[in-house]
């Protein structure tokens, strides 16, 4: 697998804010002189510099036909990583921002009909999905939960595409949404995608194994970098630096330290910005974004996320 060529950085106008959801805000994004922007398809995501300087990825929320506006929407987490926190507490409409994009690491890919999953804001990059299929006229299901009604985001529109084909599940009123039932009900040649938490995904992977899924919400953490064990060593072939990446600490947080302005976003193994060719020694895969089936011939890896399987580890910064 070889780096995708670098997004398109352009400043936009944050042109609309409004609520959406409880808890969860809406950005339109437009140029400045209301021109057109680059086509994206459902899936895409793009990555926001805010004032701050934190880079943070969002998912497309609108609808790809509309080519003069991109649509996020962003749910603020009190104890996440400073971004939705500044988007929800800054003042930035009519401020511009840098933003990159768009990238696609989770494409509508072909199927004789779908069924979408949704924990709360993970709607986000299944609702142009719908759009999508919607205007394809293929089938398709989508189930969205929520802790209660009022986070349940874009309920009405979905009802309005959708009908009887949504399935709207606050947990106070009907507890945890049944994904067993939906998975075994969804026919045979029928594609599962699937975007939310950690445990509805875990949950999904496990009854459906070729469910295509993108892990989003802020704050979800990797596990296995935390608790990650033993130590290695990083080279930096093209800089000529060398350093030891001990248990617990991440290649980039290493390699930041020496290389402060390696790109980066997520840091939960989920966009792709920090990317890194290896040139040598064995990495430990441990994102979601190369595929399990392409990771033995991987020549690129995470450095968010993912360690080394060899003592010595070779990347080409």
């Amino acid at each position: 697998m070889s780096s995708d060529p670098s997004p398109r950085t352009e400043r936009l106008l944050v042109r609309q804010a409004r609520w959406v959801a409880h808890e969860v805000l809406e950005l339109r994004l437009t140029r400045s002189d209301g021109g057109e922007l680059p086509p994206w398809e459902p899936g895409a995501h793009i990555e926001l510099t805010l004032p701050s300087g934190l880079r943070r990825p969002y998912s497309l929320c609108g609808n790809p036909a509309d080519t003069r506006a991109w649509t996020i929407a962003v749910h603020r987490v009190p104890d996440g990583r400073g971004g939705s926190r500044e988007i929800h507490e800054t003042a930035l409409v009519g401020r511009e921002l840098e933003v990159a994009g768009p990238v696609n690491r989770f494409p509508l890919l072909p199927a004789e009909g779908y069924l979408l999953l949704a924990g709360g804001i993970g709607i986000t990059p299944l609702l142009p999905m719908a759009r999508e299929l919607t205007m394809r006229g293929l089938p398709w299901r989508l189930l969205l939960g929520a802790r209660d009604r009022s986070r349940l985001a874009y309920a009405d529109d979905l009802v309005e595409l959708g009908g009887d084909r949504v399935l709207l599940v606050p947990q106070d009123e009907s507890g945890l949404p049944d994904l067993a039932a939906e998975i075994a009900a969804a026919p045979p040649g029928h594609a599962v995608y699937a975007c939310g938490p950690t445990p509805m995904l875990d949950a999904v992977t496990s009854l459906c194994p070729t469910a295509y899924t993108e892990r989003f919400a802020p704050g979800d953490g990797n596990t296995q970098v935390a608790g990650a064990e033993g130590e290695f060593d990083v080279v930096l072939s093209r800089s000529g630096l060398r350093a030891t990446v001990p248990a617990g600490r991440s290649v980039l947080d290493v390699v930041r330290e020496l290389l402060p302005t390696v790109p980066y976003s997520c840091e939960e193994g989920y966009c792709g910005s920090c990317e890194t060719p290896v040139t040598a020694g064995v990495p430990d895969h441990r994102d979601t974004v190369i595929d399990p089936s392409e990771r033995a011939t991987a020549t690129t890896m995470m450095i968010c996320v993912s360690r080394s399987a060899s003592a010595v580890l070779e990347l080409d910064l």
